[in-house]
């Protein structure tokens, strides 16, 4: 397994990620599209979710595929994103077609980033504007940290952020990752290290090695309240996959949130994964994409964390900047 060439998830071929971002607010919206309909499910393992459109991505129902995905601050305000995301859909005629009509299928999840220390007094909800930006910025390379959905995003002790990591397996498929990190849990261990750095390629995220050994008691408690944690992400691959076999990769995708945040789906957090396909190649070994799923999902989340830039009137110091 090696990463891919932006390690990014827009290195599975045809996927684009835009993200916005509104600077007063300290949140914002990201967004991943294609050029055409992609194959979707869902797997929620947190107990405090907010999402759009998910049920629909069931094995047993009727809609086959997704124009958009997004990813969202603003709490349930967030949801609001998708409606400009739809309308701007709508309005390059994509979208589920119902005899002359379409009707964009576009999934949302949201995290809590209501009190980042943001401006979130607005008169207007900001968030269709937001998700219409991030649809518009989409392209192949994006900026990680704090932005899109990681701009107001925050950990148990550090900033959080958007992350995104790629992997190549032997046979050439391609498997990616977004994620959104806003938990309850840490991303480090008592003695500073990444918990996902036995997963890291290359230095990505500063070579930072876990030193042991550690006990269950260190493990942090929870600081945040209730409805104020989620980390939301989406894995995708070019490997032909179905709406069945999608669901069983956004399950095995959880283990490298595990991995990542300890403790992880608690029941204040709305931990969710997202799992796309392109279908454009027809190999693929479900266990092994499975394992380069969560691997992927386990080093995004600690790039995310790692990239997050200190802005006026951050609450929480940033990893890679601390003294």
């Amino acid at each position: 397994m090696r990463q891919g060439t932006r390690n990014l998830i827009t290195d599975v071929a045809g996927l684009r990620v835009g993200n916005a971002g509104d600077a007063r607010l300290k949140s914002g919206v990201t967004v991943l599209t294609a050029d055409a309909p992609l194959a979707c499910a869902v797997h929620v393992m947190g107990g405090a979710p907010g999402t759009r459109e998910t049920d629909l991505l069931g094995p047993d129902k009727m809609v086959q595929a997704v124009d958009a995905l997004v990813l969202a601050g603003g709490s349930a305000f967030g949801l609001a994103a998708a409606d400009g995301v739809m309308a701007a859909l709508r309005a390059m005629k994509r979208g589920f077609a119902v005899g002359p009509a379409r009707v964009p299928i576009v999934p949302a999840a949201i995290l809590f980033d209501l009190l980042n220390g943001g401006d979130h007094d607005w008169a207007d909800n900001p968030y269709p504007a937001l998700g219409r930006a991030a649809l518009e910025a989409a392209g192949a390379d994006f900026a990680l940290g704090s932005h899109g959905a990681g701009s107001g995003a925050m950990t148990a002790n550090w900033k959080g952020g958007l992350g995104s990591a790629s992997a190549v397996l032997e046979d050439g498929t391609t498997v990616g990752a977004l994620v959104a990190v806003n938990a309850l849990g840490s991303v480090t261990a008592p003695s500073g290290q990444l918990w996902a750095a036995p997963w890291e390629l290359d230095g990505e995220f500063g070579g930072r090695g876990l030193a042991g050994p550690y006990a269950p008691g260190d493990e942090p408690a929870a600081i945040k309240r209730q409805g104020e944690a989620t980390t939301i992400a989406i894995v995708a691959t070019d490997a032909a996959m179905d709406k069945a076999g999608l669901t069983r990769l956004a399950v095995a995708a959880h283990d490298g949130l595990a991995r990542a945040i300890v403790p992880s789906h608690t029941p204040l957090d709305g931990d969710l994964v997202f799992a796309v396909s392109t279908g454009a190649r027809q190999t693929g070994d479900p266990f092994r994409l499975g394992h380069a799923a969560a691997c992927t999902l386990a080093r995004a989340i600690a790039r995310g964390v790692f990239a997050a830039a200190p802005r006026p009137g951050d609450l929480q110091p940033c990893l890679a900047h601390r003294t």
